[in-house]
Order: structure tokens, then sequence, then C-alpha cells
């Protein structure tokens, strides 16, 4: 006996991957418990392709895909057991970085920490607060923008899989973004990296408290070789 429910609902069945540069999957840094964030150690892939699903576990270990609730395609989740994965980032262009102040219905303005764009604000002074500390206390007040991080990147051991994406909002990789940004400038084509979580530990001066967080880290290790990289057509990302 096979399950057969797509049948019933073919709009909703898995769709296959037509091209290799195809979005195929998102990294996450972490998931909801009762409906509270919480970080992961080991990275959290989710696809809406159960042969992707498959082939990441294989890769990276984890647990087998299961469903999630989503409202997006990407509807099954691998726990996997890496913190670390190799990667190939095809371009400067492939890492995007932006401020955005968020709103229920998506972005109220955004900027680059020093000017507003977008449609109608183009060349506006940024109206954020100008030191880093001041910036971090409005957009966790929810009166300045924040980061909004984006990758697009292919598995080294699996190329052919498709494209990833990984988003984040980390302050912590703000930080690190302007090597990661002058090294893939330098390259100026397709790089090696390596995109991990990196857990940071501290002890609380007042308390001795031990605190703790998990980050995100891009390290950009190298050029592709000419002989290893496709020349067919430019991906769209």
């Amino acid at each position: 006996m096979a399950i057969r429910v797509f049948e019933t609902d073919p709009e909703a069945a898995p769709k296959p991957r037509q091209f290799a540069d195809d979005l195929v999957g998102r990294f996450r840094s972490g998931y909801q418990i009762n409906g509270r964030p919480a970080a992961l150690t080991e990275w959290r892939v989710t696809t809406g392709d159960p042969e992707v699903a498959d082939e990441v576990r294989s890769l990276l270990g984890g647990d087998k895909p299961q469903p999630w609730d989503t409202k997006g395609e990407d509807n099954l989740e691998v726990f996997t057991e890496a913190g670390s994965v190799e990667i190939i980032i095809e371009r400067p262009k492939s890492l995007r970085s932006e401020m955005v102040l968020w709103g229920r219905n998506g972005a109220i303005r955004r900027c680059d920490g020093i000017s507003q764009h977008g449609e109608g604000d183009e060349g506006k002074d940024c109206e954020c607060p100008q030191s880093f500390a001041d910036r971090k206390d409005a957009a966790r007040s929810g009166k300045g923008c924040q980061p909004s991080i984006t990758l697009f990147f292919k598995l080294r051991e699996a190329p052919d899989l498709g494209v990833f994406k990984f988003t984040s909002g980390s302050w912590s990789l703000v930080r690190d973004l302007g090597p990661v940004e002058a090294k893939l400038a330098e390259i100026d084509g397709p790089a090696y990296a390596t995109l991990r979580l990196e857990q940071v530990e501290w002890e609380v001066k007042e308390t001795g408290a031990k605190r703790s967080f998990t980050k995100p880290v891009i390290e950009v290790t190298g050029a592709v070789p000419a002989a290893s990289r496709d020349e067919d057509d430019e991906p769209p990302f």
C-alpha cells in the first residue's frame, strides 16, 4: 500500500527540481517551542523537496526529514548533526545585507546605516542612531532598523543539489561582515567558504553567572579553481 494523498490535491504535491540553480532550501539556526524562539547549535534545514531533504540528511546527519507547520513551500525539516558546513558562494552579490525597520505589514524603511533606500526614500539620511549600541537599543525597542543579512550558496559536497538560502538578523554577524565582503570582492567569483554556528560564552561580572549564545559565522577560505567552475549561464542569486 502507498500513500496517495497528492492524487486528490495535486497542487500541494512537492514540485520536482528543474535546475541546479533553483532555490531548494533554507539553513536555519533556530526553531520554535510553543511559539517561542529557540537557538540551535547544529543547522536545521528546511525544504519542500523530499529528495533534497534525504540528501541533506545523508550529508549532514541528523533526524529523518519530518513535516513542520509553515506557510511556505519548505514544509520538510531536517535537524542535522552539523554545526559547520562547507559551501560555495557563487559571487559577491550572493551575500546581501541591509538594515530594515519592520512593521506588521512588512518593511517600514530600509537603510545601509547611513542613507535610506527604497522607493521615495533613496538618498535620505538614515533615521537610526549613529552609535552601534544605540542602534541595537533602538531596534530592540521597535524604533530602529535591525540587520537583514541574506546568503545564497551551494553545498561544496553536492553543488548540483541547488541553491540554499540563509537569513540572519544577528548583530554579531554584522561585526564580521566587512572582512567577508572584502574577501568575496577580492575573489570576484565562486569562493569556498564555511558556514557555521559558533557558541560564545561569557561570565557576568556582577554575579559570576555563565551566559552563552550562538552566533552564525561566515568564513571565506579561498577561490574555487577555474577547472571546478560551472561554465553555464550565471544563476539568478
